[in-house]
């Protein structure tokens, strides 16, 4: 497995085949790095389609998309699996029939293992998730093994977090008072200090 990237660094270039709906004649279209240009993006991995924990994850990441969209985000899936497998699972799945985001093919899992996120043994991604902002940087990332599902109200949380421009104390949740910056540079590192602007 490759190093893990991290915070700070631009979300690799990609061309991904998508699965975009179930509807004959809709199913598929390319997505690529020139999609997250410009605004926020979640970008969440899982393992591999037709098992069990992860359409439980695909469909809170679908009820949560007016709350994504709400916070100017986009939202992406992917996984190892071909657009193919994304269809065939989308029609076997009625849970999974009218998901809103494009599924990614990452299936020659380029974009995984630059991301460093392969599972040495099963080879599958994690249950990796990004926050991307509008320059594509990575400004957030969390990794699950695969046995666990993600908590896409964390997601939600941190995302609001990154885009107030504001010192978030721990378990801060949108609406509740942020921390008041120190007024002199001494008093404080510089990410504290400095002010940021409201990112949305």
């Amino acid at each position: 497995m490759s190093r893990l990237l991290g915070l700070g660094a631009l979300f690799p270039n990609f061309s991904l085949h998508a699965c975009v709906s179930a509807e004959p004649g809709s199913e598929f279209r390319t997505v690529d790095s020139r999609d997250l240009d410009g605004t926020w993006s979640v970008v969440f991995f899982w393992p591999r389609d037709f098992t069990f924990v992860c359409p439980t994850e695909l469909m809170e990441f679908n009820r949560a998309l007016r709350e994504f969209r709400a916070l100017s985000a986009k939202v992406f899936g992917a996984s190892a699996d071909s657009h193919h497998s994304h269809l065939a699972w989308r029609k076997e799945n009625p849970d999974l029939r009218n998901l809103e985001f494009p599924m990614l093919a990452d299936d020659r899992k380029q974009l995984a293992e630059e991301l460093g996120i392969l599972d040495p043994v099963e080879e599958v991604p994690f249950r990796a998730t990004y926050l991307i902002d509008q320059e594509r940087k990575i400004r957030w990332l969390c990794v699950n093994d695969l046995s666990v599902g993600r908590n896409t109200g964390e997601v939600l949380r941190v995302l609001a977090a990154l885009q107030c421009g504001q010192l978030c104390p721990a378990n801060w949740r949108p609406g509740q008072a942020t921390l008041a910056r120190p007024k002199h540079e001494e008093k404080g590192v510089p990410w504290e200090t400095k002010e940021h602007p409201i990112y949305r």
